[in-house]
């Protein structure tokens, strides 16, 4: 009897789950997956209509774990045509180029039919479901039954032996919630209501660049000046548009540097290191991994760690320390001067070695955070985790010089609010107001821009596993902090006794964020993937050597 496995979606992550699974499997398998949009294999960053075509992705063909092929391999393959509309030059196609997100989209739909050709000759049955949407899914001994219905059409139930939810990201069909007032930037189609005038942007980060550079595309064009940088020319009639992104620090982005890949071995804050922290109950944990990254960062640049005077810095002290520079700054300014470096140290393969040093420590340090007690959760995610997504979450070159090219035509603005501000989007005349101390700003338009946020169960969209008390929130004892997510376990299932193992894994994003807080990304979908493939190949092995010899079940 061949095993019955559901995808519920069909982003990177399932792309991913399903390479991994193939490669592992030594058994015929039935595989359905669901996709509520009307093509599969592309995800929410990277499909048409929610992302305009001048967005830029924010990882180079060299980071992408490669599935049948490589980025870069798969667009020297496409006919001149196919590239000029993805906005690509074949001229400028290599390993650390980054591309347009519509590009990346094609990329991944392409390996995706690609694997699905290669699991139906490896003898799987494969069955595709677009337009269909899983509205619940409940729980039995035998087996996990999803409520599906396509569109037009009414619902259904199918059983399945296995089912990975992989849902991605959650953001509102209709980010417009009140007038002038946008929940998210996406899809970018639903920005083109906004008119010429003053938009407030709330980040400052790669998802309000996005909303950023959508809307200056709209009104007016970037060109090409005769000494290499870009010019922002507002259209006419544009007078009025100006756009003020605001965060806490009021910090764009740095622009992407140079650095070895793969990554080289850290040899202090290692994984290992961290496991043993994680087993010793006599530490404090985050403390004891803090002085680790201290030593490694100082082993790494020792002129680095005497300027900031890491040595006798606590976790809160090095987090303002780290930014206190740019700060003290002109954020504009500091952009130039880091663009500049960049450039060059991209030029001459320069990597700095303190950069370099705390981008590797990221995901090591993220494997504490699961073990964190509600105090250390809180300290890390104000202090230390902020640096990291600082350090990781660089973007393109060209991302930074759009940002300059709107502030010399006195288009963007950038503004620090603090901890103290008030966003006031309940006004008759829509947008919102935007409360900054004594200070009082007023936007027509307002865009909420500070990209996935972590979710709990209250946000979970398959109820039954609710009610079975299947999924259920990881513990806080302060319901004001942020979400931790719901509880799973390494493998990413759920944790409970109300469920047969092996029955159900969750690669939703964003209720993972509280446990995994740097999962986001493609690089992500194939850690997460691999985990999961893996794990379901050996499930319906088990399944198949019980069946084949019934002693050993009896057993």
């Amino acid at each position: 009897m061949t095993s019955t496995i559901a995808f519920v979606g069909a982003g990177p992550t399932t792309i991913y789950t399903l390479h991994a699974l193939i490669e592992a499997a030594r058994q015929p398998l039935s595989l359905t997956i669901f996709e509520q949009q009307p093509s599969a294999g592309r995800g929410t960053p990277y499909r048409p209509g929610w992302n305009d075509p001048a967005m830029l992705s924010n990882i180079a063909s060299i980071e992408i774990p490669p599935l049948i092929e490589t980025l870069v391999d798969w667009l020297r393959a496409q006919p001149a045509d196919r590239l000029a509309k993805l906005g690509v030059d074949p001229a400028d196609i290599g390993e650390r180029v980054f591309y347009p997100r519509l590009a990346l989209g094609d990329y991944l739909h392409d390996q995706f039919q690609a694997l699905l050709e290669r699991a139906r000759v490896q003898g799987h049955e494969v069955d595709v479901r677009i337009r269909t949407r899983v509205l619940d899914a409940l729980s039995q001994p035998d087996g996990m039954i999803l409520s599906v219905r396509a569109r037009g059409g009414a619902k259904t139930q199918e059983k399945f032996d296995h089912v990975v939810l992989a849902t991605g990201h959650q953001w509102p069909d209709e980010p417009e919630v009140r007038p002038g007032y946008f929940l998210s930037p996406w899809p970018a189609s639903a920005l083109a209501t906004i008119r010429p005038s003053a938009v407030g942007i709330r980040g400052t980060s790669l998802s309000a660049i996005d909303a950023s550079v959508a809307l200056a595309l709209r009104y007016g064009t970037f060109d090409a000046e005769e000494d290499g940088r870009l010019r922002y020319e507002p259209a006419a009639g544009a007078d009025g548009f100006r756009m003020t992104m605001m965060s806490r620090k009021g910090l764009l982005p740095e622009a992407d540097f140079f650095h070895p890949i793969p990554y080289e071995p850290l040899t202090i804050c290692t994984a290992d290191a961290i496991e043993a922290i994680i087993a010793d109950d006599d530490v404090k944990p985050l403390d004891a991994a803090f002085a680790l990254f201290k030593r490694e960062l100082a082993a790494a640049d020792p002129d680095y760690a005497a300027e900031i005077e890491l040595e006798g810095l606590s976790l809160e002290e090095f987090s303002d320390r780290y930014f206190a520079e740019r700060g003290d700054l002109d954020p504009f300014d500091w952009a130039e001067w880091n663009l500049t470096e960049a450039k060059h140290n991209h030029a001459a393969r320069i990597t700095v070695p303190w950069r370099y040093a705390i981008l590797r420590m990221h995901e090591t340090l993220g494997n504490l955070v699961p073990h964190l007690d509600q105090e250390d959760y809180r300290r890390f995610s104000q202090f230390l985790k902020p640096v990291f997504v600082d350090d990781y979450a660089t973007v393109p070159h060209e991302s930074i010089e759009r940002m300059l090219a709107l502030h010399r035509a006195g288009k963007l603005d950038i503004l620090a609010i603090g901890d103290d501000h008030r966003v006031d989007s309940h006004r008759e005349e829509g947008g919102a107001v935007v409360h900054i101390g004594d200070k009082r700003l007023t936007f027509p338009a307002f865009i909420e821009a500070t990209g996935q946020r972590p979710l709990g169960t209250k946000d979970f969209p398959f109820q039954s596993l609710l009610d079975q008390g299947i999924v259920r929130d990881a513990p806080t004892t302060d319901p004001r902090e942020a979400s931790r997510g719901i509880v799973i376990d390494d493998q990413f299932h759920p944790v409970s006794d109300a469920i047969p193992d092996d029955q159900l894994f969750c690669l939703s994003l964003p209720f993972l964020l509280g446990r995994h807080p740097f999962s986001q990304g493609i690089t992500s979908s194939h850690e997460m993937g691999k985990v999961v493939g893996e794990q379901v190949a050996l499930a319906v092995a088990q399944v198949a050597e019980m069946r084949a010899n019934p002693a050993v079940e009896a057993a």
